[in-house]
């Protein structure tokens, strides 16, 4: 509108000075001109330049906004083509950034890039073999004592809706700087599992290079799962505390070697497998609770790291025979997530050994 304006303006003066202004100057030009035309073509008469000069600066005026609106047009479509770019950008980066953090939440996050990776094949397999891993197992045995379907319970709904919030404060100690290195694997009615060491780095380490790691350097994971389930232990102490109940933790330990994958198109699960997770899940189903029970192997390592145990003595295990086993009772150096926390664990009789 502002350029119709200004441009009807222009042209309104162009031609009140070409009628009234210059009309003498016309005049003249249209007499001169006359009698040239009159002289060759026979007197034909002719419009007066005034108006005709006047006409044709409307007509441009006319092409000038026309094309002006057509640039604006187009400026204008390009504009909005911009912003709904724009945000179908946003939308989409809004969209895989919540894609990513449900892959990562399903999945351990070396093996979620894995996956959200542009190189992966569909049909590509994952698997990772890691030769020093820890493994744990975390059961509450008298859950089961206390989980009950009567209508007191709303159908067992609120006996779940308590272990939903034991398993999620188990979960919440996983933010902790100190358990970065440990990565959930899953919960199997009751139980709690998780492993140490599985960061993607230590399984794509070259032999030269976990040499060049000291003892314990290489089981410092081990000593934060250790840690993680005394910590464990702590918070079921606190939330039965506040909440008037008695349940306990029955845990098993185990290091060594594992092979690591996903399995399933569908709902994909990460999992791990060997000999090392069964003598875990045996040393959890053979143990007492309120006790962490570890094989010797195990026992020796963690003791350099200041932990201390009291020898259970040998055991029969399904499959594996005798394994001399031990309960880990706390630990003596300060700085752990367990020193350092409001309650403490009562105090235990040393390893004698």
């Amino acid at each position: 509108m502002v350029k119709l304006t200004l441009m009807v303006m222009i042209t309104g003066a162009v031609g009140v000075v070409n009628i009234y202004a210059w009309q003498q100057i016309f005049d003249e030009y249209d007499q001169e001109r006359f009698k040239e035309n009159q002289g060759l073509a026979g007197g034909s008469a002719l419009v007066p330049s005034k108006y005709s000069m006047t006409v044709m600066v409307f007509i441009m005026m006319l092409s000038f906004y026309y094309f002006s609106r057509h640039v604006e047009k187009l400026a204008r479509t390009l504009f909005l083509w911009k912003i709904d770019v724009h945000d179908q950008k946003e939308r989409v980066y809004e969209m895989r950034r919540w894609n990513e953090a449900l892959v990562t939440n399903m999945l351990p996050e070396h093996v979620a890039r894995h996956f959200l990776g542009s190189k992966k094949r569909d049909e590509e397999l994952y698997s990772q073999s890691y030769d020093e891993i820890g493994v744990m197992f975390a059961s509450l045995p008298n859950f089961a004592d206390f989980y009950t379907e009567e209508s007191i319970n709303n159908g067992g709904i609120e006996c779940l809706r308590f272990l939903n919030e034991i398993i999620s404060d188990f979960d919440a100690l996983l933010d902790d700087p100190q358990f970065r290195c440990i990565t959930k694997i899953k919960t199997i009615g009751s139980t709690y599992m998780a492993a140490s060491g599985l960061t993607g780095k230590d399984g794509e380490r070259g032999i030269g290079q976990k040499e060049e790691l000291s003892e314990k350097e290489r089981w410092q994971h081990l000593a934060d799962l250790a840690d993680f389930a005394l910590a464990m232990k702590v918070t079921l102490m606190n939330i039965n505390y506040q909440s008037f109940n008695n349940f306990m933790l029955r845990i098993g330990m185990n290091k060594g070697a594992v092979l690591a994958g996903v399995i399933g198109a569908r709902k994909p699960h990460y999992d791990i497998w060997g000999n090392t997770v069964n003598v875990a899940s045996r040393m959890e189903s053979t143990g007492v609770m309120g006790n962490i029970q570890v094989v010797e192997e195990t026992h020796l390592i963690l003791k350099e790291y200041g932990f201390r145990f009291m020898r259970r003595g040998a055991i029969y295990v399904k499959g594996k025979g005798e394994l001399l086993t031990f309960f880990l009772k706390g630990r003596e150096k300060q700085g752990s997530f367990v020193n350092g926390s409001s309650v403490t664990l009562p105090h235990q009789v040393v390893d004698s050994s």
